[in-house]
């Protein structure tokens, strides 16, 4: 089973305020996980194996007013093998919306069948919206990094580099410059869509910075709420190196942005050297408003090489 699984139990009390439904049938199913669901909305066919084409096994199953007038309008017979055909898909979990009242033989096939079965009277159209986007999130491409992810002037920052060259001291100097932490030493990430990354913090971490000599520090604690993050999105990579790192495998001047993929989306990049006497928190501020000015299309570089071809030129 794949970490990021969802339970009925969790599914359910993620939206008991917002969708007010009732868990009405498969209660002792409340631990059934099921992991990469989409919600699908049933729509019935000309007959039974029309219909069943629209169903998807192992997949989140909602029915709504025209579902359940397919299940219920038909000879006792016929209605019992359209419902006991959706049973033996095992959908993990069944979703009745539009108000409507589950048929009997449904309740006591997914009472037998351990399938938990939710019931709101929400519009199945708004049931579909607020669960896509739930379950769509929640099972994002997901991963880890190490470094310090901060929040550093509204940007998402994330600091990594070689070990030894004082990541987390920056992230300290950082913070008391009035910048935020998210993460110290694992950062989770996820693709929430196919061009954002976002990170968050492990619990098990959350506000704690790891400061050598020194130790775990309570960045919440010390510097108050405003000092920490819950998740920012990833616009940045700073990543630190030693000069003679630096030397071999960078470009001083690099005529294009450095990209490093996450995700399978495409991150800036900056590397800075960490070298005795430079102030690595300045550098790292003014790396960030750099490439603030260049997501609003203000390309420094491009606008020297353009005043170099004119010089040249004149």
């Amino acid at each position: 089973m794949k970490p990021n699984a969802v339970s009925a139990d969790v599914l359910f009390e993620s939206f008991r305020s917002t969708l007010h439904w009732q868990w009405i049938a498969g209660l002792g199913a409340s631990e059934r996980r099921f992991d990469e669901v989409a919600v699908r909305s049933a729509r019935s066919g000309a007959d039974l194996v029309g219909y069943l084409n629209y169903i998807h096994p192992y997949r989140v199953q909602l029915l709504g007013e025209r579902e359940v007038a397919y299940l219920t309008n038909a000879t006792p017979a016929d209605c019992a093998r359209r419902i006991s055909r959706i049973v033996t898909l095992e959908p993990p979990v069944l979703i009745l919306a539009d108000g409507q009242t589950a048929p009997d033989a449904l309740v006591s096939m997914c009472e037998r069948a351990q399938i938990p079965m939710f019931s709101t009277a929400q519009p199945s159209a708004f049931v579909i919206d607020v669960l896509r986007a739930y379950l769509s999130k929640h099972f994002a491409d997901r991963s880890s990094m190490h470094g310090v992810f901060m929040d550093i002037l509204g940007l998402g920052v994330m600091i990594t580099g070689e070990s030894g060259l004082g990541k987390s001291e920056l992230g300290l100097e950082l913070i008391s410059r009035g910048n935020g932490l998210v993460a110290d030493d694992s950062v989770d990430l996820f693709r929430i869509n196919q061009t954002t990354i976002e990170g968050r913090c492990p619990e098990l971490l959350q506000n704690m910075l790891e400061v050598r000599g020194i130790g775990l520090l309570d960045i919440r604690a010390i510097f108050g709420e405003t000092a920490v993050r819950r998740k920012m999105r990833l616009k940045l990579i700073v990543h630190l190196v030693r000069k003679e790192t630096l030397e071999r495998d960078y470009e001083r001047m690099p005529s294009e942005p450095l990209l490093q993929d996450v995700l399978g989306v495409p991150v800036r990049k900056v590397v800075i050297q960490v070298v005795a006497g430079r102030n690595i928190a300045v550098l790292v501020e003014a790396a960030v408003r750099n490439t603030i000015l260049q997501l609003r299309g203000i390309d420094t570089y491009q606008e020297f090489v353009s005043r170099q071809r004119l010089a040249m030129e004149g």
